[in-house]
């Protein structure tokens, strides 16, 4: 049995370089852990580097590392959707096994990625894709494996918390804080991704994928941004009890009694009870609320990037792999021989539970209306909730921003979202009623 396991890594930015420092700063730790010497013995990288270790080969050609009989696990962080499979699907070609950070890669193209590494006998792991040094993949895929799965919530963009957070502790406008972010580095100079919830969503595929045994469908998941929540709406929010976070939603709905069965997928802002526990998650921090039978709901919270924590998740995917090849050295069986299913449930048992529709979801809401100051505008708001049978939990009315103007903030319980929309367009179309009704879904987490 060789006594070294050897490394490429591929793209050497933040993580990359991460990935080499922890190995450096812990490698005796690693030795005693696994019982094997982890070397890297190869980096991809566009230009040559003089801080790299002269031991290590460095090469801008990337197919040729994912081919090279000098690496037994390729360490894909380069991101991106197209150069980055080529080269994961090289490696496997090739018998490596991979670890991979790429959350956008796997939530597009990941049933074929998974399925290509079965065929071949190796394992892809993507611990560090979804919440950063937060291990909720393992945990889903492996301490969780004995539970149904009801529902999860999460906050898994860092940056949206960040904006939410300060918007609601220094009462700061959303522009303002967005360039804060994008100076401090936690957001891109496109920001797009982050806060219009493209990020989360992408994350959230792979989520709702190990928690429900369902095939990736990205394209399935209902996005929404935080572009244009108020610092009206966030006040309002915490005079009701509640505060807005940007959540990830994956919940299966069994029960026709509670709308139409089968499985939400949504990214949206969201009003949650001041005392929920993801209620005080904030700065850049993620979380990720999961609610299972029998154990029940539980809270994994931590850092969701950054060079640290990515590449502590890196370094546990790229340990797992050691011990398998450990283990093919030592039985002759194939190199998956001691691995969990990718997506947690073995490949010809996910399931076709369908993916509900947005007008599907159900969900309780928050509705600002801005009417006249006039008689019975509050009665005729009401009475077209009640029609379309939506219940009221509460009703707050504010002085008038503008001359004859107030706005009137309701919380309903859930209600199917086809209900609502029909009612907020009746709504719009009272005489009183003075512009579009701003709505955020509303969730207690129970």
């Amino acid at each position: 049995m060789s006594n070294s396991i050897k490394l490429a890594i591929l793209g050497l930015g933040t993580v990359g370089t991460g990935v080499i420092n922890l190995i450096n700063d812990n490698l005796n730790e690693l030795k005693r852990r696994s019982g094997r010497d982890i070397i890297i013995t190869e980096v991809g990288t566009r230009r040559q580097r003089d801080d790299i270790d002269t031991n290590i080969m460095q090469n801008s050609d990337l197919m040729a590392i994912a081919a090279s009989d000098n690496v037994d696990i390729v360490i894909e962080v380069i991101g991106g959707t197209t150069l980055a499979k080529d080269v994961i699907m090289q490696a496997i070609k090739n018998g490596k096994h991979v670890v991979t950070a790429n959350k956008a890669l796997l939530a597009e193209h990941g049933n074929e990625i998974f399925a290509f590494a079965e065929e071949n006998n190796v394992h892809v792991a993507y611990e560090a894709a979804v919440a950063g040094g937060i291990p909720i993949i393992k945990v889903m895929r492996e301490a969780l494996a004995a539970n149904k799965i009801d529902w999860l919530a999460g906050i898994i963009n860092g940056t949206g918390n960040f904006i939410m957070t300060e918007m609601r502790d220094k009462g700061r406008p959303f522009a303002d804080v967005l360039s804060e972010a994008q100076e401090l580095g936690y957001a891109e100079a496109d920001p797009t991704f982050d806060v219009e919830g493209i990020d989360a969503a992408h994350k959230l595929a792979l989520l709702a994928s190990i928690a429900f045994g369902i095939p990736l469908q990205f394209d399935k998941v209902y996005c929404e941004g935080i572009t244009g929540i108020t610092l009206q709406d966030v006040n309002y929010a915490e005079e009701l009890g509640y505060r807005i976070k940007h959540l990830g939603f994956a919940v299966r709905r069994d029960s026709e009694n509670d709308g139409d069965a089968g499985v939400e997928l949504r990214v949206h802002p969201t009003l949650i009870p001041q005392d929920a526990l993801l209620a005080n998650v904030n700065g850049v921090k993620n979380a990720v609320l999961v609610n299972s039978h029998p154990l029940g709901q539980t809270l994994y919270c931590g850092d969701g990037a950054g060079a640290g924590a990515t590449a502590s998740a890196v370094m546990a995917d790229v340990m797992d792999l050691v011990r398998v090849l450990g283990s093919k050295d030592r039985d002759d069986q194939s190199n998956t021989g001691h691995h969990v299913p990718h997506l947690a449930f073995i490949p010809d048992q996910l399931s076709d539970t369908p993916i509900l529709r947005a007008d599907q979801m159900v969900t309780g809401y928050y509705l600002r209306v801005h009417a006249y100051d006039s008689p019975g505008v509050l009665a005729d708001i009401t009475r077209i909730l009640s029609d379309a049978g939506i219940n009221i939990d509460a009703i707050l009315q504010k002085p008038a921003h503008k001359v004859g103007q107030v706005p009137v903030i309701i919380l309903t319980l859930p209600v199917v979202e086809s209900q609502m929309n029909l009612a907020i367009e009746k709504i719009e179309k009272l005489e009183t009623i003075t512009d579009k009704v701003v709505r955020i879904r509303l969730d207690e987490l129970a």
